[in-house]
């Protein structure tokens, strides 16, 4: 008897958790106009894989990716004209819609707010 309770409250979670995985198009406003990238995300239970690409830094895939609920967070190494741009992300779903800031490892920077709708 505990165990039926122990896997309807695990079924229960997953079936609460936000649905991450799937191909994500996302906007934010940048210092020269609106940015896109796309977001093609991959859940492993919590483990969060993938790529990304924007126009303005090409294609970089996830690190370090975690889901915790609706929660989720990683990191990309992207590459600015020659140099090496590390940037965590970390957000939110909810429905098809996804909310993420972004900022440059390290601090220094200001953080960019995006926001999506799951296309996939």
């Amino acid at each position: 008897m505990k165990r039926v309770l122990i896997l309807l409250a695990v079924s229960a979670l997953a079936a609460m958790a936000a649905d991450v995985a799937g191909t994500w198009k996302a906007t934010a406003d940048g210092p020269n106009g609106t940015m896109e990238r796309t977001f093609v995300f991959k859940v492993d239970g919590n483990r969060l894989s993938g790529e990304t690409t924007s126009t303005m830094l090409g294609k970089s895939t996830l690190a370090d990716g975690k889901v915790d609920g609706d929660n989720l967070s990683f990191t990309i190494i992207a590459d600015m004209q020659g140099t090496e741009l590390k940037l965590n992300y970390k957000g939110k779903v909810s429905g098809s819609e996804l909310h993420l800031t972004s900022e440059r490892a390290g601090g220094g920077g200001q953080s960019i707010e995006w926001t999506g709708k799951k296309v996939q």
